[in-house]
C-alpha cells in the first residue's frame, strides 16, 4: 500500500482551552483506502479532518500529505497544495453563493493546473464536471443556477462533485449526507466511493450514521485513538 496521509504524535489545542481536545499517537490513511470516521459529538471529528487537510496546523507532532509536512509550508503553500490534492466536502458546504453550479464546481481547477489537467484527460474540464453534476443526481438545468438558489441537498452534492474533480489524491467529507434521504444518500455514496476507487483516491469520511459503516473499508472510532476525547460520552 502507498501511504499518502498520516499523523504523528499530533497535539492540537484551541486558543484560550485548558487541554487539548487533538491527543492522537498515530493516524494513517493508504491509497485507494476508504475511512469511515465516527464518534459522538466534541470528540473532534470536524478538527482532526482540518488537521489533515492543513486548514489548521498542530500545536505538536506532524500531518504529512503525500509525504510533505503541512507545518513545513508556508500559508501560500499550503493552500496551493491542498487544491491540488486534496478535495474537501466541508460540513456548511462553502459554495459561492453567487456562482453558478458549474462555476463553483470548476473552482478547483482555476487555481490549480494539476486538477486541471486531471479533469481535462478525457476532454475537457467542464464536461468532467458536467457528468459528476449528472452522476450525483442534479439535473443539467440547474448547472447555471447560482448555488444559493439550491436546496441544502442539492448544495451537499455540488460540494461532493467539486471536491471529486480533478481526481484528488485525498478526499476528505465531514458529515457530507446529512441533508439527504435515504435514496440519495445511498445514490451519493455509490458515486463517491465508485469515484475515489476508479482514481486510488483516500477517502476520510465522517458521519454520525451508523447505518452506511459497511460500505467501508476500515472503521476509525475516534474517541478509541484520540486520547483527548476518552472522557467523552457515547
Amino acid at each position: 500500500m502507498s501511504l499518502v496521509l498520516s499523523a504523528a504524535a499530533l497535539r492540537f489545542a484551541w486558543p484560550g482551552a485548558d487541554r487539548p481536545c487533538i491527543d492522537i499517537e498515530r493516524f494513517e490513511v493508504d491509497a485507494g483506502e476508504a475511512v469511515f470516521l465516527h464518534g459522538p459529538s466534541g470528540c473532534g471529528k470536524s478538527t482532526l479532518l482540518s488537521l489533515l487537510a492543513g486548514v489548521l496546523i498542530a500545536d505538536a507532532g506532524q500531518v504529512r500529505l503525500l509525504g510533505h509536512d503541512w507545518a513545513a509550508l508556508s500559508g501560500a503553500a499550503r493552500d496551493r497544495a491542498r487544491v491540488a490534492h486534496v478535495g474537501y466536502i466541508f460540513q456548511q458546504f462553502n459554495l459561492l453563493p453567487y456562482l453558478s453550479v458549474l462555476d463553483n464546481v470548476l473552482l478547483p481547477c482555476r487555481f490549480s493546473g494539476r486538477r486541471m489537467a486531471q479533469a481535462s484527460q478525457d476532454g475537457s474540464a467542464q464536461a468532467q464536471a458536467r457528468e459528476l453534476l449528472a452522476r450525483m443526481g442534479l439535473d443539467s438545468s440547474l448547472r447555471q443556477r447560482q448555488a444559493m438558489q439550491l436546496s441544502v441537498g442539492q448544495q451537499q452534492r455540488v460540494a461532493a462533485a467539486r471536491a471529486l474533480i480533478g481526481h484528488p489524491e485525498v478526499v476528505i467529507a465531514d458529515e457530507p449526507t446529512s441533508a439527504l434521504d435515504e435514496d440519495r444518500r445511498e445514490a451519493f455514496l455509490d458515486v463517491l466511493l465508485a469515484a475515489c476507487a476508479a482514481h486510488r483516491s483516500a477517502l476520510v469520511f465522517v458521519s454520525h450514521d451508523q447505518r452506511i459503516a459497511a460500505r467501508f473499508s476500515r472503521h476509525v472510532l475516534l474517541p478509541e485513538i484520540n486520547r483527548a476525547a476518552s472522557g467523552v460520552a457515547a
